[in-house]
Parts: structure tokens; C-alpha cells; sequence
């Protein structure tokens, strides 16, 4: 038996509880209407199979972005970016249960027209991380939740099946997330752009894969770079360098860390760099950090949904996920 029953569209709309939601929030949600036909037949909406302990795929998604408002909503390929999210989430392995958080009656109604499951959150949550705890402490049979954010319609169901099996199989670790070689990602050229880009995040590990910092400047700084460039590039062999690492924004949190991080307050290093995942590590909570191939992109910018909807029409962001020998636990 599914551990986490889905709620009817009349209660995923009034969100946790049943309780209605704010009047500020009230909209129409007539956007997600004509995205509901045959939409259940092209992929699953939600992992039939239980495990133990159970992992929830949480996606945050509010509709107040700054550069791009009303983000989670906006059409890609004739259909709301948050329906490409939740499809793609709902081909990873290793989920009890996938839910879209937000705030915004809007969204709620665009979700439930799809088939998705949906809570509402308060308005005044300050982050992702403080949206997902706020649910999750209604949450009690969960072990733990993968955060995966509303604007990355591209994101690789197996990213998502492997921040799940580590969680399951590793309670000992309180979080984790993913980074990508910058090495396998393009030219030295490229890569020494995107080291200097600060919207890049790049992430530092220990030798036993533990978060040592993650930071918007180039990180590890290169002292002595080849005159070649491969220094920078992270070329491996005796006597190299550390490799650059850019983090990919999915996090894995084990519930009772997850509940604890959203009670401490932000951090100097946080709100220096503007990354919540360094309140984590300044109150000395490890994060685990596997590596991965690099990821597409996500959506911040009109530029970026231009470039998701191009990658879309080429097959990118087809729902169903490609067999592999991952062993899902």
C-alpha cells in the first residue's frame, strides 16, 4: 500500500490539513486546464513502488520571482514548466511519494489539473529549505526528502534516483547533493568563463566526499595553471590539482536534519555569498557530495527559457527515463 495517500484535487487545493488558503492567493488557475488532456497517459505521475525508509521528492515553486514572475507557470513546449518537472521526478526510482510546495493558489490549480499532488505553504516562508520543513513536519511517516527545485524543467530523473538510494541507504549522512567535473563539460576557455561566472556555484570536497565549501567565486583557486590551460581544466594524472566542481542545485536531506537546518538562523558565510547550503556547513552539518555528469541547465533568466525550450524541441525533456544499471535502493 502507497505509505502516502494522494489527496483528491478538492483537498491538494486547499493544501495541508484543509485548511483554505490565503485570499491574496486566490487566482485563476485556468492555465493548467488545457494541459490536462492526455497528459496521465505520457508518463507516470507518481512512484507506485514503496520503500523503506521512505524518500519524498519535494519541488518548491512560488510564483514571486523576481526576474521571471509567475516562473513555475510559464509554457514550455505547450505545457507549464512545473508539469516538465513533475513528470520527469516522477520517472526516478526509489520515491514514496512527489509533491509541489508552494504558496500560490495559481500554481496549486495548474498542478492539480495535470494529476499531480500539491500542499499549500505559507506565504511567508523564506527559502525552498523552510517551504519544505514547514511540510514536512506534517510528514511523520517520511525518512527523508529530495529537494528538487520548480525551475529546472530539464532535471535528470537519475540525479533524483540517486540523491534517493544514498539517502535510503546512508542515514548516517544528514545531506546531500550533486556536483559535475567542470573538466567534462566543455573547452579550457569555457570552463575558465564559467569558474568566474558567480550564478555558476562551485563546490570544494574532502578526500572522503564531504562539502569543504561552496562559493560563486572560482574555486580552488589555481596558483600555478599550466601554460596550456589544463591546470585550470582540472586535467588529472601524478601531481595534479584538485578538479573545479560546479554543484548542481538537487539536495537530499534526512528528515530529522532537514527539520533542524530550517530552525537555525542564517548564517555570516550564507548571507555573504547568498547560498543557504553554507548555513548547513557553518553549523557544522556535513554534506555528502557524489559525482555526476553535468546536468542541463535550469531556468533563471528569459534567456534560459529559450534555451530550455530549444533543448525541449530537440527531446531533451523527454519524460521517460532511459534504463541503467543503477541499483535504486
Amino acid at each position: 500500500m502507497h505509505p502516502f495517500p494522494t489527496p483528491r484535487p478538492s483537498q491538494a487545493a486547499r493544501g495541508p490539513g484543509g485548511e483554505p488558503p490565503d485570499a491574496a492567493d486566490t487566482a485563476d488557475g485556468a492555465d493548467g486546464a488545457d494541459t490536462a488532456a492526455g497528459a496521465a497517459d505520457e508518463a507516470p505521475l507518481a512512484s507506485s513502488s514503496p520503500e523503506t525508509p521512505a524518500v519524498i521528492a519535494a519541488i518548491p515553486a512560488r510564483y514571486g520571482s523576481t526576474r521571471l514572475p509567475g516562473k513555475p507557470l510559464l509554457r514550455l513546449a505547450g505545457r507549464p514548466m512545473i508539469e516538465h518537472v513533475y513528470r520527469r521526478v516522477a520517472t526516478a526510482r526509489g520515491l514514496a511519494r512527489i509533491v509541489v510546495l508552494t504558496d500560490d493558489e495559481r500554481i496549486a490549480d495548474v498542478v492539480t489539473a495535470f494529476g499531480g499532488e500539491v500542499e499549500l505553504t505559507p506565504a511567508g516562508c523564506a527559502s525552498g529549505t523552510d517551504r519544505i520543513a514547514y511540510a514536512a513536519r506534517r510528514w511523520p511517516g517520511a525518512a527523508a526528502v529530495v529537494n528538487v527545485q520548480g525551475d529546472e524543467p530539464l532535471i535528470d530523473p537519475e540525479a533524483v534516483s540517486a540523491i534517493a538510494a544514498h539517502l535510503a541507504a546512508h542515514p548516517e549522512d544528514p545531506m546531500v547533493t550533486l556536483a559535475a567535473p567542470f573538466a567534462a563539460s566543455g573547452l579550457a576557455a569555457e570552463i575558465a568563463a564559467e569558474l568566474a561566472n558567480p550564478n555558476v556555484v562551485k563546490v570544494v570536497v574532502s578526500l572522503d566526499g564531504r562539502a569543504l565549501y561552496f562559493s560563486r567565486a572560482a574555486i580552488p583557486y589555481v596558483r600555478q595553471a599550466a601554460g596550456d590551460g589544463s591546470a585550470a581544466a582540472g586535467a588529472a594524472g601524478p601531481g595534479a590539482g584538485a578538479v573545479p566542481l560546479r554543484h548542481l542545485g538537487i539536495y537530499g536531506y534526512q528528515r530529522a536534519a532537514l527539520l533542524a537546518l530550517a530552525e537555525l538562523p542564517p548564517s555570516p558565510l550564507e548571507r555573504s555569498e547568498a547560498l543557504e547550503q553554507l548555513r548547513a556547513l557553518e553549523h557544522g552539518i556535513s554534506i555528502r557530495v557524489l559525482l555526476t555528469a553535468p546536468g542541463l541547465p535550469g531556468v533563471d533568466t528569459r534567456e534560459d527559457l529559450e534555451r530550455a525550450e530549444r533543448l525541449l524541441a530537440l527531446g531533451a525533456g523527454h519524460w521517460t527515463a532511459a534504463s541503467t544499471t543503477h541499483d535504486g535502493r
